[in-house]
């Protein structure tokens, strides 16, 4: 949106702030809030503390003392952007995604700040790191942050005086990223926001703790997987002695690979055209936290433009969930980061210019809040814009004249998640039901 739009929205957002009026108890901070997102949605190059307070004619201790000092209860905040996105955005299949993203800082006084891996510079860098849900249609056409949490490395951890002078809380202790994202389900599903999917990287999926969580919620899920993860192509119970194999052997080597054929999806448009994906599937049993769980579902997929570009993905869905949707899933993160990429390029997500916890978080939900009304807006106005705007960028060598003609199938729609066959060949949907 530009500034025009944002203007003519005035009544809209007012409406929108009236919203968290009870995470309130005085006038003045439920004003400052509404300074603070209108900052937030409007065109200042840098949306920290200072510009936005002069450009709301305010004194910018005034907004820093909002964020520290003033008594206001933010964590209803965070839930009350879930429970309008349960109200408001509730489909069929909605997709979670989860992801952790880095803001680089200087010095050593912010809450939680390390030398640790910053994926927005792509190294090791002094930085801030939080770890962040998105609640996304299965169309991927509405998508916005629901929950972004500091993450408190083990050095702070362990210094708990250097903690308490940046305002972290003696029961804020260390936890893996993780753990810190199976929480976040938690209070989201506390709010009545549940997931139909959820998705996450390697990092995530290659961690048994996160996937045992999942399994122990109930939690049906596609992720991507690294090369290595240990699997079976046969119940483990019935012939213990033989031992796991890898996926990529699995996928390369097991003769129920080598009796299918290549299957050309469709995934998605991209602003270059679309992304097409060769696929084969095979049931494996994979081991997780000591216990072994199986049949589902082991998919290699690699780029038809790039051969060498390959991905593998497990998912626990029952035989009759359609490939398609297990891969509408499996390709669905890119929500998620242009959820971060707005957030940071047009929300100010990553300007925080805050030392103190409390501040920081308050910052991160305050962000969730103009995310959503962007988000709300966006999807509104979206038949006055030439389109382009949802779809996902692609790969710099993928360009639309060089995908080769095929009938490429469609994710299908929501509804047929459930029903219809399995794209896999007969034999080995009865290799899975034996």
């Amino acid at each position: 949106m530009n500034m025009e739009q944002i203007l003519s929205l005035g009544p809209e957002l007012a409406d929108f702030l009236d919203e968290f009026a009870d995470c309130f108890g005085r006038a003045e901070p439920r004003c400052h809030m509404a300074d603070y997102v209108r900052g937030q949605l409007s065109e200042l190059p840098r949306k920290s503390v200072e510009p936005i307070a002069l450009a709301a004619g305010l004194a910018p201790r005034t907004l820093q003392e909002f964020l520290r000092t003033d008594v206001w209860d933010h964590p209803r905040l965070r839930d009350r952007v879930q429970q309008i996105v349960v109200r408001d955005h509730n489909g069929p299949q909605r997709i979670g995604i989860i992801d952790d993203s880095g803001h680089p800082k200087k010095g050593r006084q912010t809450a939680c700040v390390n030398r640790q891996y910053c994926g927005r510079s792509g190294k090791i860098d002094n930085c801030v790191v939080s770890v962040h849900l998105t609640a996304c249609s299965f169309d991927t056409a509405f998508r916005t942050m629901v929950d972004s949490t500091p993450y408190l490395p083990q050095c702070w951890h362990e210094d708990r005086e250097r903690c308490r002078r940046a305002g972290i809380p003696d029961d804020v202790v260390y936890r893996p990223k993780y753990d810190i994202s199976l929480e976040q389900l938690d209070r989201a599903a506390a709010n009545g926001l549940t997931f139909d999917w959820i998705t996450a990287d390697i990092w995530y999926s290659a961690k048994p703790r996160f996937v045992a969580g999942l399994l122990a919620r109930r939690q049906r899920f596609v992720l991507e997987i690294p090369r290595n993860l240990a699997c079976w192509s046969f119940d483990p119970g019935s012939q213990p002695s033989r031992p796991a194999s890898t996926a990529e052997n699995l996928c390369r080597h097991s003769r129920h690979v080598h009796q299918q054929p290549w299957v050309r999806f469709r995934i998605k448009d991209t602003q270059k055209g679309p992304m097409v994906w060769e696929v084969r599937a095979i049931p494996v049993w994979h081991q997780c936290e000591g216990r072994v769980h199986g049949p589902w579902w082991l998919i290699h997929a690699r780029n038809v433009l790039d051969p060498t570009d390959e991905k593998y993905f497990l998912s626990n869905a029952s035989p009759g969930v359609p490939l398609e949707s297990l891969l509408h899933v499996a390709f669905a993160r890119w929500p998620i980061e242009r959820c971060l990429e707005d957030e940071k390029s047009k929300l100010g997500l990553s300007d925080f210019e805050v030392r103190n916890y409390q501040s920081l978080c308050r910052h991160l939900y305050l962000t969730q809040v103009s995310h959503l009304f962007l988000a709300r807006q966006t999807s509104r106005l979206r038949g006055e814009k030439s389109g382009g705007h949802a779809v996902p960028g692609a790969p710099r060598h993928q360009r639309v004249d060089r995908v080769p003609p095929t009938a490429e199938r469609r994710p299908p729609e929501p509804s047929a998640a459930h029903h219809g066959s399995h794209p896999i060949s007969s034999d080995t949907q009865r290799n899975r039901a034996a």
